[in-house]
């Protein structure tokens, strides 16, 4: 083999695999060693590699990190914004209608400028919101500078604005109707046909608007039926009294007849031994319920003498026991009064002069007490028509009960 052939079989491999130069090896200076390799161009793209599909996807993948930084920009706005204090600058009442929802309230609240933007209040209050939940519907006082977060907590609570409306014992069905249609904040018609007398409980309701009036009524009776069985449960076992409806009735002339709480169980006793006499109960509310019914006397109409003769079944100056019905509502103290009256034996009282009675056993003491007092009433230039504020004389006859009074001579 030619020496030709050795040197081709023989030459020696460069860097990176690369075969050497053939030929004679040129020797080079120091700064032609020291110079750098050019370094080979990288390939170019295939035209594969530019395609659409390629360029699309990344103009997708930039849009996606575009919009992921966005919506993280503006969930920390919307965030902050929700819990930072709002625009409202006075406290204001602000009024969710029954079925609203989270739009019509956020709009609303805008609207009212109670907060700055009603889709923020939307979306965030609807994460809050577990399953089942909802605003509820009310009157509600919203804070000066109250956040959305704020708003949103109290309008969740249900905490609204509480209204009342207060029925004072003695008032008739007929007064607190008449009280309820005035009364601007409740809503709704009455009923047509009145309860019974005596079955709405007197009391102070609290109620947020839009409460309807006969819910209010719904309560009232719920309230007087629990409280009768309550207190007629706990009764003295020997009370004359056969049933409930006659409790009520006789504890509705007993709140009629006095306002003085430690004489309304005295008052009880009185009316109780006459029960138990077979004596007339002689009370003047019940001539005014049978003149003027649940209405009630004016106030500027006295009862006179002539009234005592009225014949109508609640006047107990003419019939004998107790009247049909109740002549009012009764509150808790008169129904105790009478479901455990003092034990007394006294069958007469009269008024003394200063807003309460003097209470008797007997008809000569009851008479000299009608008289005094008639003393005082001529002394004030009253009407001596005007009938006695109690019982009025009364004289005995045989069969040791008593008889209706006669007729009182005008005192001059």
């Amino acid at each position: 083999m030619s020496d030709t052939t050795n040197q081709s079989n023989d030459t020696p491999q460069g860097e990176n695999g690369r075969q050497a130069q053939k030929g004679p090896i040129i020797p080079k200076s120091p700064s032609e060693a020291l110079r750098p390799e050019r370094v080979p161009e990288p390939p170019k793209r295939s035209k594969k590699a530019r395609g659409q599909v390629v360029l699309f996807l990344n103009f997708i993948m930039t849009l996606a990190v575009l919009v992921c930084v966005v919506a993280v920009i503006g969930f920390y706005y919307a965030t902050s914004t929700y819990r930072s204090p709002g625009p409202l600058q006075t406290n204001t009442n602000f009024i969710v209608r029954n079925g609203a929802g989270l739009a019509e309230i956020a709009s609303n609240l805008e609207r009212n400028a109670i907060i700055s933007d009603a889709r923020i209040f939307r979306y965030l209050t609807a994460t809050h919101l577990s399953a089942g939940e909802s605003l509820k519907a009310g009157e509600y006082e919203i804070k000066a500078k109250a956040s959305m977060s704020d708003i949103m907590e109290l309008l969740k609570s249900g905490k609204s604005i509480l209204y009342s409306v207060s029925f004072p014992e003695g008032l008739t069905v007929r007064q607190m109707f008449d009280r309820m249609l005035q009364d601007p904040v409740l809503e709704g018609d009455l009923p047509a046909a009145l309860p019974a007398e005596g079955s709405l409980r007197p009391d102070t309701y609290k109620f947020s608007r839009g409460t309807k009036r006969s819910e209010i009524i719904d309560q009232m009776a719920a309230a007087q039926q629990k409280l009768v069985e309550q207190i007629w449960d706990k009764r003295d076992s020997s009370l004359p009294l056969r049933s409930k409806e006659e409790f009520v009735t006789l504890a509705s002339i007993v709140e009629k007849e006095t306002g003085v709480p430690d004489e309304r169980a005295h008052v009880a006793s009185v009316f109780l031994n006459r029960l138990g006499k077979g004596m007339r109960l002689q009370s003047d509310p019940t001539i005014i319920y049978g003149l003027f019914g649940g209405e009630g006397k004016p106030a500027d109409r006295p009862i006179f003498q002539s009234d005592l003769k009225r014949d109508t079944p609640y006047n107990t100056y003419v019939i004998k026991g107790l009247p049909p019905t109740p002549i009012a509502n009764p509150g808790k103290d008169a129904l105790e009064a009478v479901a455990n009256p003092w034990k007394t034996q006294d069958l007469y009282f009269v008024a003394d002069g200063t807003g309460g009675h003097v209470f008797a056993a007997t008809l000569e003491e009851h008479n000299a007490n009608v008289k005094r007092w008639r003393k005082l009433e001529a002394d004030k230039g009253s009407d001596p028509n005007i009938v006695v504020d109690g019982q009025p004389e009364e004289q005995p006859v045989d069969n040791g009960t008593t008889a209706v009074p006669p007729k009182k001579k005008k005192i001059n």
